[in-house]
């Protein structure tokens, strides 16, 4: 009799063992996490150079900010390089927001 108490015991003690190991342990999920999107903070001519949100050049329904009014030139010779640069690095590039019609 004495047995079977200390077994069930141990075994109880399994369970409990096993439910909080389970807890912790993180499973792998198949839904798809949602990637995080990397903002354009860096002018992509003057690399160091913090944006200026003011200062910008639309092309193909994305938005490339620059640093100051001189990069504007140099991005609007080929806006399609800068897009490509800035999304190879992960980059999302802000759209070109759509003009509400007036009433």
């Amino acid at each position: 009799m004495k047995r079977i108490a200390i077994l069930a015991c141990t075994l109880g003690m399994l369970m409990v063992l096993g439910t909080a190991v389970a807890a912790e342990t993180p499973v792998a999920s198949t839904a798809a996490v949602p990637q995080t999107l990397k903002k354009q903070t860096l002018c992509p001519i003057m690399a160091d150079n913090p944006i200026n949100k003011n200062l910008f050049v639309d092309y193909d329904g994305k938005r490339i900010y620059v640093c100051c009014r001189g990069c504007i030139g140099v991005v609007k010779k080929d806006p399609a390089k800068y897009i490509a640069l800035l999304e190879k690095e992960g980059i999302t590039l802000d759209k070109v927001p759509v003009a509400s019609p007036a009433k």
